[in-house]
């Protein structure tokens, strides 16, 4: 099956955005010139997005589509109305479950798939379609809002596959799901 990949940035005290999907605290980092701490490799490395109701309405807010890949937004209050033209051949909606998903992509020669969007990633780690996480830690406190992790059923295990400090002074670590 299509495996989920994770790739990022949540506040120290976890928190993905905030509670009304600003990105902020995130966006007034420093960048080091030069580094984008591996997001083009990572890119490169996924066939495609799958991202949440959330996330999309938050890209929507940029001045411009940050991703050329495909992009398959789940949500059940969405619809292809809510697509802005410039974007009908980019993205889609999907209503079905994150397993059902995962196995239509297969169908479509999908590989790797980056799943994006705290609470989706949340859905898709339950369901054990995450084969691993890289997680940017933003030395900022928020407070509140989004966060990456929330409660779980079960454990679930992971083994730190890499971890470095970038450039511009964050903690990035990788981790593969046991």
């Amino acid at each position: 099956m299509t495996t989920g990949h994770v790739f990022i940035a949540t506040s120290l005290d976890g928190y993905v955005a905030r509670q009304d999907h600003s990105l902020d605290w995130l966006l007034k980092q420093p960048a080091a010139e030069g580094d984008d701490g591996g997001f083009a490799a990572f890119m490169d490395s996924v066939d495609g997005l799958v991202m949440g109701t959330g996330s999309f309405r938050t890209l929507l807010g940029f001045d411009a589509w940050p991703y050329t890949k495909p992009v398959v937004v789940l949500s059940s209050s969405l619809t292809a109305q809510d697509i802005p033209e410039q974007l009908t051949d980019k993205v889609r909606f999907s209503t079905a479950t994150p397993a059902d998903l995962m196995q239509k992509l297969q169908k479509e020669g999908w590989k790797r798939a980056y799943v994006d969007g705290g609470r989706l990633v949340q859905s898709f780690l339950r369901r054990g379609l995450i084969a691993d996480l890289t997680i940017t830690t933003v030395p900022v406190l928020i407070g509140s809002g989004i966060p990456l992790f929330g409660n779980l059923d079960k454990d679930i295990d992971l083994k730190v596959a890499n971890s470095r400090i970038l450039p511009a002074g964050m903690v990035q670590t990788t981790f593969t799901v046991v």
